[in-house]
């Protein structure tokens, strides 16, 4: 009998393993692209990415199943914009962030964006932040990445300031957002942190010199757009919802 137990556990832990090892194919999996700049033009200033537009998302994708990656051009831990981690802009999300010692490990040893590989991921998520206006819009291994994504047909997604790393992604020697619903940080919201002389190109302008149809809704207000693979949220009270329509899209793809 003794016997007989025992090759009854052994054989229920090896379905048990076999049952985790077939979930975790299944599941989905998302590339987070955080910037790696720091320095907020020549104001002496820092910037870098915003919290809250990097832990909404990934809370409400991880609280799905989905598994997260994330990486930025240095690799490492990418900067924190100071002024995201104040009081004021706390969330429910910001404040589980700042405790959850797990991630901040995970966030502290981003994989190097030219070590890591579209075929290994069903989406692309970029967080916002001032940093993308001056690394991701340049940066090559970025603008690959996002056309291997897109021409994969697989959901490409930013919110804020990170449709930025669109300004010069290509699809068939045409801008990707060319002929694009889309939206991002408005000329206005720019204009209300005081920062429209200090960013090396407005957004909005630089979406539409592109191609893009733009559009936007109220200063802060939460607002995201759907075209296709490409997905925008408008700035970080947007980022949720970017991260609503990206689940979708991953859930709905066998």
């Amino acid at each position: 009998m003794k016997k007989i137990a025992l090759f009854a556990i052994i054989a229920l832990t090896a379905s048990c393993i076999t049952a985790t090892a077939q979930n975790k194919k299944g599941m989905k999996k998302v590339l987070f692209v955080l910037t790696s700049h720091s320095e907020l033009g020549n104001t002496g200033e820092k910037t870098g990415f915003w919290i809250e537009e990097f832990a909404a998302p990934y809370y409400e994708l991880a609280d799905k199943g989905v598994i997260i990656d994330i990486a930025s051009p240095l690799g490492g831990q990418p900067p924190i914009d100071p002024k995201s981690s104040d009081p004021s802009a706390a969330t429910e999300d910001t404040k589980r962030f700042d405790k959850d010692v797990e991630l901040q490990a995970k966030l502290s040893t981003t994989h190097k964006l030219s070590d890591v590989n579209e075929s290994d991921y069903d989406a692309v998520f970029y967080p916002g932040g001032h940093g993308p206006l001056w690394d991701l819009a340049e940066d090559k291994n970025s603008i690959a990445l996002i056309e291997a994504f897109y021409n994969s047909k697989k959901p490409v997604a930013f919110v804020c300031h990170s449709p930025a790393a669109l300004k010069n992604v290509k699809v068939n020697g045409e801008f990707l957002v060319k002929g694009k619903k889309l939206t991002g940080f408005s000329n206005t919201e720019e204009e209300a942190v005081g920062l429209t002389n200090v960013v090396p190109f407005l957004l909005e302008d630089a979406l539409q010199t592109n191609g893009a149809t733009y559009s936007k809704v109220g200063d802060w207000q939460p607002y995201a757009v759907e075209d296709g693979l490409l997905i925008t949220g408008q700035n970080p009270a947007s980022s949720k919802l970017v991260a609503e329509k990206l689940l979708i899209q991953l859930n709905s793809k066998k």
